[in-house]
């Protein structure tokens, strides 16, 4: 049996978002797919997932859920064998990034939550998949299963997220930094600060021609880079 291994979705995303990667992974490997919607700080969705995990596993995360996996490592980082970190920031909010969620938030709960699948969706994807109307759905059904309210609790984990550079330095398992060419929500210049703060355990992959839900839009190559990673 090989190292179990816990996924942890973006925003607004559920298990789908690692679908096109399940079968190459999963053969022989325990897969934990992190809830990530019933808890309003990300101390609190970390300790959840903690409590169910296996007591030593392999931890990947999309967007939000690096988030979460930089929590992780600073509560439990004796647990995890190593870490993969994609399309996502170390950076801690600020006022001008908050004012959007805040925006996002007053929707969803005035009833449009529809319009607020709509906003993201523009900055989801690469330019050239706007138009991908069965990614854009399945985007949406996503959104939609995680709901109004899962999604307000992960707005405001979100937002209160602390400045994860500081611990970078102190990750020392193998760890895959990749990121879309042209993810508009955490470009690359994000995975480079990542890498180099990490250092020399961490590989930094850029995939071209892709966006933000890079599972989804290069899954082959998103997929070759985790089996590498995996070993």
């Amino acid at each position: 049996m090989t190292e179990p291994l816990v996924l942890i979705p973006g925003l607004s995303c559920d298990a789908r978002l690692f679908a096109p990667q399940w079968p190459a992974l999963a053969p022989g490997r325990p897969i934990l797919v992190a809830q990530h919607d019933r808890d309003e700080s990300l101390t609190a969705i970390a300790g959840r997932l903690l409590a169910v995990a296996p007591e030593r596993f392999a931890l990947c995360g999309l967007s939000m859920g690096g988030y979460i996996a930089f929590e992780v490592m600073r509560q439990a980082p004796q647990r995890v064998t190593r870490l993969a970190l994609l399309d996502t920031s170390a950076r801690p909010p600020t006022p001008e990034t908050n004012a959007p969620r805040e925006q996002m938030i007053a929707l969803a709960q005035k009833g449009a939550f529809d319009n607020v699948t709509t906003l993201i969706w523009q900055k989801l994807v690469a330019p050239a998949r706007l138009a991908d109307e069965p990614l854009r759905l399945l985007a949406r059904d996503m959104a939609e299963t995680v709901g109004a309210e899962g999604f307000v609790r992960q707005q405001r984990a979100i937002m209160s997220r602390p400045d994860s550079r500081p611990g970078l330095a102190a990750i020392r398992v193998p760890t895959l930094v990749l990121v879309g060419e042209e993810d508009l929500i955490t470009p690359p210049a994000e995975a480079e600060l990542i890498t180099a703060g990490i250092g020399a355990s961490a590989r930094r992959v850029t995939i071209p021609g892709c966006g933000h839900l890079s599972t989804l839009e290069r899954p082959d190559a998103v997929t070759r880079e985790l089996l590498a990673w995996l070993g």
